[in-house]
């Protein structure tokens, strides 16, 4: 596998992969990048999927220096709500700035470092290590079936424990993946992202827009859809709409055991309901 994808980088490093001279850039159908040439791929994926850039660039805080190219959208699903004195149509509270230490405190500097190019490809790396795991692992589980038809339980509870683990660390490295190394270093990766979570489900790209779409819209989870329409304020709902708990304890027994359901039935980040949904918002209404 490792012949495949990336060579081994050093992550306790911080020099250039490629250092000296700049090498003549690697074609399409090459299946080694550098640090440098993934840096230089990014900025262009982002001029040309300039809605991600967009979006990302509204987030609270710095933003992704590779999209800092993309100006400011006038499409409603790709801005903030908020009025002239930059405050929310909602709360009225202004739109949060970070709050970034300045000096900064030599113990806390780790929590505001960029992520690195290098790191960017070890975490592509770890999400298809994942992919191909995953596909062994109903290989191997058919296999089993195969010659131990006797074991059914047995080889369901080797094989179901274990991937269901696996299902669950794909998920949370494809949301770390898509906050920290947007774009795969290699086009084919983005098909490996979520296969195995529904029928059907949002596209990579568009897994990125509704979930940066949700961070710019609700920066305080208290309050859902304080700057614009946040494409999981269903979800909370169901968690926040009876009000104080203490008074309101019978609501919620009506509708806080509906969310795992819900999340079975596809309303979910990577799930078949949750693509619908998305697609209904996204793009805005318009001629053509």
């Amino acid at each position: 596998l490792q012949a495949l994808l990336i060579p081994h980088v050093n992550m306790a490093s911080t020099a250039p992969l490629l250092a000296g001279e700049k090498k003549a850039g690697h074609s399409k159908a090459s299946i080694f990048y550098g640090a440098d040439e993934y840096l230089e791929e990014l900025k262009k994926k982002y001029e040309h999927d300039h809605e991600i850039a967009a979006l990302k660039n509204l987030l609270p805080g710095d933003g992704d220096a590779n999209a800092a190219g993309v100006g400011e959208s006038k499409d409603k699903m790709l801005k903030v709500e908020k009025n002239d004195e930059n405050r929310s149509l909602k709360t009225n509270r202004l739109f949060p700035t970070a709050n970034k230490p300045d000096p900064m405190p030599q113990d806390l500097a780790f929590l505001f470092t960029k992520i690195t190019p290098e790191q960017m490809m070890y975490m592509w790396n770890v999400l298809t290590l994942i992919f191909v795991t995953m596909c062994l692992m109903v290989c191997l589980y058919s296999a089993a079936l195969a010659f131990f038809p006797d074991y059914w339980w047995t080889c369901t509870l080797i094989f179901g424990i274990p991937f269901s683990y696996l299902a669950i660390q794909n998920i949370y490295i494809d949301h770390d993946v898509m906050h920290g190394a947007t774009f795969p270093v290699y086009d084919w990766q983005k098909f490996l992202t979520h296969p195995f979570a529904d029928f059907f489900s949002l596209p990579w790209e568009e897994f990125i827009l509704e979930h940066n779409r949700h961070h710019a819209s609700t920066v305080d989870l208290l309050v859902q859809g304080e700057f614009g329409w946040d494409p999981e304020e269903f979800h909370y709902a169901l968690q926040q709409w009876a009000g104080d708990m203490g008074e309101n304890w019978y609501k919620y027994i009506l509708t806080v055991p509906w969310i795992p359901i819900i999340h079975f039935c596809g309303l979910n980040d990577t799930g078949s309901l949750f693509a619908l949904e998305w697609w209904c918002h996204f793009p805005d209404e318009g001629a053509g």
